[in-house]
């Protein structure tokens, strides 16, 4: 079982289940606005096995795109999943707001033709080229 939290830690996690992929580093600028950073680094579970345990008060969501619904801690700000009502039987989860090791790895770049023009890609991860450029927003 794997744990998490929000920043301020009012809002808890359980993950009763595996996570699957992709497992990414997401570089859209939806991810880079959300995550406050270059890139959003997220992974698939099942919803049937995620559990709020505390703080379902303060769990606050937006709609970034029609069906797309991204939840987090009004409290702190932390975003911690997303839902696609296409596939509603999946969240993305934010790997962030993991307190417990997952027990896997980042398995590509994705969006990288939307990257932050600071932001050098050295590692050997494949690289997913799909989405617009820098700045461009859909």
């Amino acid at each position: 079982m794997l744990k998490g939290s929000c920043a301020c830690g009012r809002v808890t996690y359980e993950i009763r289940g595996e996570l699957f992929g992709p497992i990414n580093y997401c570089h859209c600028w939806r991810c880079r606005k959300n995550s406050g950073s270059s890139f959003g680094t997220s992974a698939s579970i099942q919803a049937s096995q995620f559990l709020i345990v505390a703080g379902r008060e303060v769990l606050s969501h937006w709609a970034s795109s029609p069906g797309v619904r991204r939840y987090f801690a009004s409290c702190c700000g932390s975003h911690i999943f997303k839902l696609d009502e296409a596939v509603p039987s999946e969240l993305r989860i934010r790997m962030g707001t993991l307190d417990t090791d997952p027990g896997v790895n980042v398995e590509l770049h994705y969006m990288v033709a939307s990257k932050a023009p600071w932001v050098s890609i050295d590692d050997n991860l494949p690289q997913d080229i799909c989405g617009a450029p820098f700045g461009a927003r859909d």
